[in-house]
């Protein structure tokens, strides 16, 4: 490497550390500005050198540059004479000017919207895409907007992308046109996209419309975004024809040229996985022949008030108000404060908790409350006059101050987590009290023959705790979705996918359901 590229590549980090620091961290997140650090960009360039053909000319192009993180490592990586052509859009001036100084004649750096640029001519096309685009979540992307690039990206791939895409899945269909064919295609994007929903979209295009070559994941403990809580994957493709028999390889942890775990994946099996980072740490799901969590429990997310600091009042500020209790019904607080996972309860139902917190529901309509409670009347004009009324979740109710109706369960499991010290990022309690859970918990309800064991055995929760307690992490994991930091998440179709095949052992063939006695067969 020359020094002149080293100097340059000196001004740009010391360039891009003063623009990020110039800017407000809320305007960064919604423009989704998270640069590529400077030693993953080379160890992504280097990835694609190994990927193309030697004597290939390059005509490399990244739509959302930056400073020019990435081709700074283009010209580090290859040598001078096999690059033809390169070019980049970026939306932000800032840093768009600061590339094109840079950079100078070498780089064509175009201010402005890729998304809105016109595609090349096939003799323009591109055969080395390499970009970190914008994490933009999709509530910061307007609905006006939002339709039109759905319109384009369907133009562009012939792939609908969901409502719920961020922007960065529009970037990726976008693209298609600008790709020669035969093209390699590198994507720093969030890991997100291979669990959720709205990623459903950018798997087909994936599967159907190139030849997905490689996923990588990085490990979610090491954030590769240091202001940014995501986890992050290296997708690589190429712009052909998919064969029918095609394989992906799929890796995990280290670096992209040396992971820790890889394996390959048939490209059918890629289709009826809904959970693509289960791989390559797990193999791949048969036809599922035993039972899940569903079979035996209805699962719920706890209440979202509307408010809590509103409606979640401790006792000693119920006192102070002289606020009503039947005004009120005890729910739990933060999992953070419940150390260990039995709650015992008190006489009048009550969790015994350090934290006693109790959550605002009356059923009165309010000509009554202002009739028999003045105090609760004076504090519901109090949450009028301060906007709660309006918010809304609020403003959906009638009346406005009435909670959802979740009971009390005996089986509770945590929302969010990390590893703990016996590798668990999730926690089944056992709840003894009358307490309702707010949304940071997973509510599991018992139904049909469990539910009706339970009722004629009390003692038989103990047992059925334990068992979810047993259940492996790693199949919990394998169900739920990871941000990056190591943060761990489920949601209650997640829950209730995970098998629990004990559970069924537990219970009488008489309490079991047709389809859980046909999976018994089965084994």
């Amino acid at each position: 490497m020359s020094m002149n590229l080293r100097e340059i590549e000196a001004r740009r980090i010391e360039a891009q550390a003063e623009i990020d620091a110039s800017k407000d961290q809320a305007e960064r997140n919604r423009m989704g500005q998270f640069a590529t650090p400077a030693e993953l960009a080379v160890e992504i360039l280097t990835y694609a050198r190994g990927s193309l053909k030697e004597d290939a000319e390059i005509r490399f192009i990244d739509p959302a540059v930056g400073t020019g993180s990435f081709y700074s490592a283009l010209l580090k990586v290859f040598p001078g004479d096999r690059l033809a052509y390169s070019a980049a859009y970026e939306i932000d001036s800032d840093y768009g000017q600061t590339a094109a100084k840079l950079w100078g004649s070498d780089l064509d750096v175009l201010l402005q919207d890729f998304t809105r640029a016109l595609p090349p001519s096939d003799a323009d096309k591109f055969n080395l895409l390499v970009c970190n685009p914008p994490y933009v979540r999709h509530h910061h992307i307007p609905s006006e907007e939002k339709r039109r690039l759905k319109d384009r990206t369907w133009q562009a791939c012939g792939v609908e992308m969901k409502g719920l895409a961020g922007l960065y899945c529009y970037f990726i269909g976008l693209c298609h046109e600008w790709m020669s064919e035969g093209g390699l295609a590198g994507w720093l994007v969030p890991s997100e996209f291979m669990d959720v929903n709205y990623g459903a979209a950018v798997k087909r295009y994936l599967l159907d419309k190139v030849t997905l070559l490689h996923v990588h994941r990085f490990d979610p403990g090491e954030v590769q975004f240091g202001d940014a809580l995501v986890s992050s994957s290296v997708v690589w493709f190429s712009r052909r024809e998919p064969s029918p028999d095609h394989q992906v390889r799929f890796s995990y942890g280290g670096s992209l040229r040396r992971p820790n775990l890889e394996r390959s994946v048939p490209a059918e099996a890629l289709r009826r996985e809904p959970k693509w980072t289960r791989y390559p740490v797990r193999e791949s799901r048969h036809k599922p022949d035993t039972s899940s969590l569903s079979d035996f429990f209805k699962i719920k997310r706890g209440l979202v008030t509307g408010s809590n600091r509103y409606f979640i009042l401790s006792s000693e500020e119920i006192a102070q108000r002289e606020l009503p209790m039947e005004a009120f019904r005890p729910i739990l607080p933060s999992p953070r404060y419940i150390p260990e996972d039995e709650i015992e309860a008190d006489e009048a139902g009550n969790p015994m908790l350090e934290r006693l917190l109790f959550l605002l529901d009356p059923r009165l309509p309010e000509s009554q409350i202002r009739d028999r409670h003045p105090p609760l009347w004076e504090y519901l004009e109090e949450g009028r006059a301060n906007g709660v009324a309006d918010r809304y979740l609020c403003r959906h109710r009638d009346p406005w101050y009435i909670q959802e109706n979740r009971p009390a369960t005996p089986f509770l499991c945590t929302y969010l987590g990390r590893n703990d010290k016996e590798g668990r990022p999730f926690r089944f309690i056992l709840n003894h009290s009358q307490a309702t859970a707010p949304n940071v918990y997973l509510m599991l309800y018992p139904q049909g023959g469990l539910n009706n064991l339970l009722e004629e055995d009390p003692q038989l929760r103990r047992r059925v705790w334990k068992l979810l307690n047993n259940i492996c992490p790693e199949v919990m994991l394998g169900e739920g979705r990871v941000y990056g930091g190591g943060l761990y998440k489920l949601e209650p179709r997640e829950l209730g996918n995970v098998p629990v095949a004990e559970l069924a052992e537990l219970l009488p063939e008489s309490a079991l359901s047709g389809r859980q006695r046909q999976m018994d067969l089965f084994r």
